[in-house]
């Protein structure tokens, strides 16, 4: 295994409840596997998110230990990534059939459809970016609420579904409210047909989420998942949606994992991105196009960087990522990053 460091500038700060980001750093990982006396090369990224994983530090150390596991997630997520993607290689075949076989789930998709995201705005500001994503094809989109006064954000969701009648709508709250409020915002988008409200309390209010449930709009959860197991919060009744993202969960077997158990249990999967470079995001596309009827997934996150670690080639085209053709992660698209040590 090799692995080199990167840092990736964001377009613009993210604000987490950890601070402040503005830019992902992370590791290029590569494993070769034996092929027929030969080796092939196949490509991770590990790339820690404060809150989520691991310390950049903790995640180095992991991989020059060459043993990652789940106490150190993102890096565990790199390491497995690159083996999956050269033994996807070995046998030519693109990694979401090669995940798709190996989890007993049929043949996976070749196109998974993704939401757009808009944030903080007045309700005009909300509406007119909310018909701008439904015009250009998106027929998900997800509104960030949380930040403003309860009767604001809700004039912003009555805004929003008035600009996109048609299109699928979901809210996140980011864990902004308390109980009171949160029981009068879910009821305001249930009135509106909201697909779901995400982490509309505290990550660690379980108790909270489920008597939220059956209120007319769908409970999910995604900052939960960083302090709770997804086991401890499927005993809690505590969602409808849980957010899965792979980079946390420490590679894209335990995300399918996870997701067959979620799924199991009743409740619906999602997969998303740590705002991760293209390496990483590709992995997560291929983890989602191998779950059958995967929902919108979390996945259009690459306009928040600045600069990648190569060219994207899997663009979202009306609201749809397109598996890229080819053995493993991408085909060739990825061969400069193969061939040489530096990128």
């Amino acid at each position: 295994m090799r692995f080199d460091p990167f840092s990736l500038s964001l377009t613009r700060p993210l604000g987490t409840a950890n601070g402040s980001i503005e830019s992902r750093e992370g590791f290029l990982v590569r494993v070769s596997v034996n092929d027929d006396g030969g080796q092939v090369t196949g490509l991770g990224e590990s790339t820690p998110l404060p809150g989520w994983t691991e310390s950049l530090a903790d995640c180095r150390a992991a991989l020059e230990r060459g043993n990652p596991d789940a106490t150190t997630p993102a890096a565990r997520y790199g390491y497995s990534l690159a083996r999956a993607d050269a033994e996807a290689r070995v046998t030519d075949t693109r990694l979401c059939d090669r995940l798709a076989a190996e989890h007993g789930v049929g043949s996976s998709a070749d196109a998974v459809p993704v939401n757009a995201t808009v944030g903080d705005g007045t309700p005009e500001e909300t509406a007119d970016a909310v018909r701008e994503m439904a015009e250009s094809g998106f027929d998900v989109v997800k509104i960030k609420v949380g930040a403003r006064e309860p009767e604001a954000d809700t004039a912003r969701l009555r805004a929003a579904r008035d600009a996109a009648p048609d299109a699928e709508l979901r809210a996140d709250a980011n864990g902004a409210w308390g109980r009171e409020t949160a029981a009068e915002m879910l009821d305001a988008a249930a009135e509106l047909d909201y697909a779901y409200v995400e982490q509309p309390l505290p990550a660690d209010d379980l108790t909270g989420l489920a008597e939220l449930r059956g209120c007319g709009v769908g409970v999910a959860v995604d900052e939960t998942l960083a302090s709770h197991a997804v086991s401890t919060v499927l005993d809690a009744d505590a969602a409808d949606v849980l957010v899965l993202k792979p980079m946390a969960l420490g590679g894209p077997d335990r995300t399918l994992d996870t997701a067959q158990t979620v799924r199991d249990a009743g409740v619906e999967a999602i997969v998303t991105t740590t705002i991760d470079g293209v390496v990483a995001r590709l992995g997560a596309l291929h983890v989602a196009a191998a779950i059958p009827d995967v929902p919108a997934c979390g996945l259009a996150t690459g306009s928040l960087l600045a600069d990648d670690l190569a060219p994207d080639p899997a663009p979202i085209r009306e609201g749809v990522m397109s598996v890229p053709d080819g053995p493993g992660l991408a085909g060739d698209a990825f061969d400069p990053l193969y061939r040489h040590g530096d990128f």
